[in-house]
């Protein structure tokens, strides 16, 4: 089943798809899809990042890089403020030379994980939606260790536009992912590249911090990362999850 969670009419309700441009809320009333506006399609917990999981995008920064495949996860956390919904603006700050996209499948924990087992693992997810976790390489501190003002931006997680369940997912590591800015096709990588599969993640994670329902597990993106600028649209797909939209804006959007 796949759902979402809009704001309309002063109210936030769920809604599932209906036909190609339409969505039904939980109370029977059909909108078009731009009627509403998407929040991310769950209530967001923990948001955990990974950074370096797909191989072909170590081997992409690998000249930049003194980590390797062997070493453990790299993760770091995001506050909420991070996060929009689908169809939403990311505000790319002026003077900034490289700011891009990053298209991953984000894990949804279903229920507590504490020294989970890998065997285990995948009980533990609730399902799964589209991440876009945009970066300003501009600040890093080098090019492996992502910081706060690169990572943890007001406006730049979009999540949506749908929560699909886990079980209508047989393997989430045999999905295709694609990212389009203005109709063009940028990136394409198969979930099946990761480093570290998501049942890793989650005993690796499950080891030393607990996981709860609402958490969520961004599982890094493929190569293929290219500057956005104001004005572009950006879409970042993953086959059986979802069409993810939304478009970049100046800092003249909020009023500076």
């Amino acid at each position: 089943m796949r759902r979402a969670k809009v704001a309309y009419a002063g109210a936030i309700h769920e809604a599932t798809p209906h036909g190609a441009h339409q969505i039904r809320l939980a109370d029977g009333r059909m909108l078009a899809e731009d009627a509403v506006i998407w929040l991310p399609p769950f209530e967001v917990g923990t948001i955990i990042a990974l950074g370096l999981n797909y191989a072909d995008h170590l081997k992409e920064l690998s000249g930049e890089l003194t980590v390797t495949a062997k070493d453990e996860p790299l993760v770091f956390l995001k506050g909420p403020g991070a996060l929009i919904g689908h169809k939403g603006q990311a505000r790319r700050p002026a003077g900034v030379a490289f700011m891009h996209y990053e298209c991953e499948l984000a894990v949804v924990i279903g229920k507590t994980a504490r020294n989970v087992q890998r065997a285990d693992a995948l009980q533990h997810v609730a399902g799964y939606t589209v991440c876009n976790d945009y970066a300003i390489r501009d600040y890093l501190e080098n090019w492996y260790r992502p910081n706060l003002r690169v990572k943890n931006r007001d406006t730049c997680t979009v999540l949506g536009p749908w929560f699909v369940d886990a079980a209508d997912v047989p393997d989430p590591h045999a999905l295709t992912l694609r990212t389009l800015v203005n109709g063009k096709v940028t990136q394409q990588g198969h979930t099946g590249n990761m480093v570290n599969d998501i049942p890793e993640l989650i005993a690796y994670l499950s080891s030393f911090m607990t996981l709860r329902a609402g958490d969520v597990i961004l599982t890094g993106t493929p190569e293929g990362v290219v500057n956005v600028n104001v004005g572009d649209e950006v879409v970042t797909e993953i086959d059986g999850i979802g069409r993810l939209v939304n478009t970049i804006v100046g800092d003249e959007a909020f009023g500076l």
